[in-house]
């Protein structure tokens, strides 16, 4: 069976682009950051969060689920969970795309009683090229730009070894950059300025052979999206991550703006994987970059909720506040 992914990426290459091509990944590859907190919590039947953390097999119920429903387009996961969906032939007749995440940087080293994140950025990779490409052929790589020579330089070299492995096996890869987690005394607009200017600095130098197929990274702003994705649309497909998972109008305003000013994939992982209903907000998530309304999203969200008789984390008036500050710009 032919891939969405590959189809979508065909016409958006060719211009072709309807809102019906947007890209969604489904990134439940939180366990090459995390440790047992990383698949969430437990809810019972009418959706209510319990103290237990859900184990691997419902980390890897619930990626098989949404695979079947034909809901994403990619299914981002770790190394060793995309080895057991693989046996199990899960992709075998799937429209669906499987990828690993090919790094771990220590940015994303989210263990409990950990203090990672205060430091800057540093190049770490567990997955092996050679032994994943034999079920996979697409990865994600993650890069972190710090306004650090020495820290920049190290993520670089990272990154042009791993190129150079994947051009040789003929490797696809997509390309995470996240923005410096580290204080760098820019504003919120610089910020976008700043990172725009690293990732083109980064691909100048590459050949197509070596290029990713896309990129996912923050949304910085309508200014910093508009920018870069109309810079070189050819050849640059802009996706942004779904970051931390707020409320749901931040989940329908980030796809809706971002889509809006330009980007093409939208790679969530908490947004998603933490949500009440997973499937059902996947499913809001394309009409709001169809047309609907944020706002109405979140309504139907919610009335959607009842009508299954789960109760929402939130309520509505609350559900509704976009927290996420880059938003409001």
């Amino acid at each position: 069976m032919k891939k969405s992914l590959d189809l979508k990426l065909q016409r958006i290459r060719k211009y072709n682009f309807t809102s019906k091509d947007f890209i969604i990944a489904d990134a439940k590859d939180a366990d090459m950051g995390g440790g047992i907190p990383a698949p969430g919590k437990k809810r019972n039947k009418n959706g209510l969060i319990l103290s237990q953390y859900k184990n691997l097999k419902d980390y890897l119920d619930m990626m098989e689920s949404i695979t079947k429903s034909k809901l994403v387009d990619i299914m981002l996961m770790s190394a060793s969970n995309a080895e057991l969906l693989f046996k199990k032939g899960i992709f075998k007749n799937s429209p669906v795309t499987p990828a690993v995440r090919m790094n771990d940087t220590s940015d994303i080293w989210d263990i409990r009683h950990g203090n990672y994140k205060k430091e800057m950025a540093t190049p770490f990779r567990t997955a092996n090229l050679k032994n994943i490409k034999k079920f996979v052929n697409l990865g994600l790589f993650s890069v972190t730009f710090s306004k650090s020579l020495e820290h920049d330089l190290e993520m670089l070299n990272a990154y042009r070894k791993f190129r150079q492995e994947a051009e040789i096996n003929n490797f696809n890869y997509f390309l995470e950059v996240f923005n410096p987690q580290t204080k760098t005394g820019l504003n919120q607009i610089q910020l976008g300025e700043y990172v725009n200017d690293c990732i083109l600095k980064t691909l100048a130098g590459q050949l197509k052979s070596e290029r990713p197929l896309f990129l996912k990274m923050p949304y910085n702003g309508p200014k910093a999206m508009e920018e870069l994705a109309s810079y070189d649309p050819e050849n640059l497909i802009v996706g942004i991550l779904g970051g931390k998972k707020g409320t749901t109008r931040d989940c329908f305003e980030l796809i809706s703006k971002s889509s809006r000013y330009g980007a093409k994939v939208a790679l969530f992982g908490r947004k998603i994987n933490l949500a009440e209903d997973q499937m059902l907000i996947i499913k809001i998530m394309r009409d709001v970059v169809s047309g609907m309304d944020p706002i109405e999203g979140v309504k139907f969200y919610h009335d959607q909720l009842i009508k299954k008789k789960i109760k929402p984390d939130k309520a509505l008036s609350k559900d509704l506040e976009i927290t996420e500050k880059v938003l409001k710009l």
